[in-house]
C-alpha cells in the first residue's frame, strides 16, 4: 500500500508534465525507485504506466488537428524512433551509465539557453519557414536520434523532441507537441514490449499508476490546447532544471 501512496501522486505529476513538455519519466521514475521497486522493474512498470497516459495525450492532441497534412511525416518518424529506440536499448547493455551523464552535463546548458532566448517556442514570425521536404528530413532523423537516446537512457526525451520540432524545423508549438506525443509513443511502445519479453513489470502497480497518469497527460494535454507556449517554455525550462540537478547529484 505505500508503494502504491508514493507512486500514483508522482506519476500523475509526470503525466501533467510529460504530457505538456516531456520529461516526466524525471519524476515518476525516482518514485517507482523511492518506493522500493528494484530498477530494472521500475523502468518496466513505469514504461507501461508512461505509454498508457501517453496514449490519452496524443490522442487528445491528435483530436484537434494539430497534425493535419503532417500525419505520413510523423507516421514514418514514429517507424523511426522505433527502431532508434531498440537499438539505444541494445547499446544500453554494453555502455556504463557514466558515459551519457557526463554527456548530459554539457548538453543540457545549452539546450536551456536556447530555451531562455526563444520566449515564444515556436510562436514567432520564423514558423512554417521551413519547406515541407526538410520538415520531413529533420523529423525523421531527430525521432531516430532521440529515439536512441530514449532507449538507452531516456528522461527528457520528449522534451528534447519539442525543441528541435519548433527549433529546426519551426513547426509551431501545438503541431511541435502532438509530432512529440506520436513519436514518443512510438519509442515507449518498442521499450514496453521489450520489459514485459524480459519479465521486468509490476502489472498490479503498474495499472494503479497508468490510472493516474492517464489523468495526469489528460489534464496536461489540455492545458496545451488552451495556453500554448506560455505553459510549454517554463514547463521545458522546469524539467531540464530537474535533469541537470538529477545528472550533478549522480542520481
Amino acid at each position: 500500500m505505500i508503494q502504491y501512496l508514493i507512486v500514483c501522486p508522482l506519476v500523475f505529476l509526470a503525466g501533467l508534465v510529460d504530457s505538456i513538455a516531456g520529461g516526466g519519466g524525471l519524476i515518476s521514475l525516482p518514485g517507482y525507485l523511492i518506493a522500493g521497486v528494484p530498477a530494472h522493474m521500475a523502468l518496466g512498470t513505469n514504461k507501461m504506466s508512461s505509454t498508457i497516459g501517453t496514449l490519452v495525450s496524443t490522442a487528445r492532441l491528435l483530436k484537434h488537428g494539430y497534425l493535419k497534412g503532417k500525419m505520413v511525416i510523423a507516421g514514418i518518424s514514429a517507424v523511426f524512433a522505433m527502431t532508434g529506440s531498440v537499438l539505444g536499448a541494445h547499446i544500453a547493455l554494453r555502455v556504463p551509465d557514466s558515459v551519457i551523464k557526463h554527456m548530459m552535463i554539457v548538453i543540457l546548458p545549452i539546450v536551456a539557453y536556447y530555451v531562455l532566448r526563444n520566449k515564444n517556442m515556436g510562436e514567432n514570425e520564423k514558423t512554417g519557414t521551413v519547406s515541407k521536404r526538410q520538415v520531413g528530413l529533420i523529423s525523421i532523423a531527430a525521432s531516430f536520434i532521440i529515439g536512441a537516446y530514449d532507449g538507452f537512457y531516456g528522461p527528457g526525451t520528449g522534451t528534447f523532441l519539442i525543441l528541435v520540432f519548433t527549433g529546426a524545423a519551426r513547426l509551431d508549438m501545438r503541431t511541435a507537441a502532438a509530432q512529440t506525443k506520436v513519436i514518443n509513443l512510438s519509442s515507449n511502445v518498442s521499450a514496453f514490449v521489450t520489459f514485459i519479453l524480459t519479465g521486468n513489470v509490476c502489472y498490479t502497480l503498474g495499472a494503479a499508476a497508468a490510472v493516474c497518469s492517464v489523468a495526469g497527460h489528460y489534464l496536461g494535454a489540455g492545458l496545451v490546447v488552451h495556453d500554448g507556449h506560455r505553459i510549454v517554455r517554463p514547463m521545458v525550462l522546469l524539467v531540464l532544471a530537474i535533469l541537470f540537478i538529477r545528472i550533478l547529484s549522480g542520481n
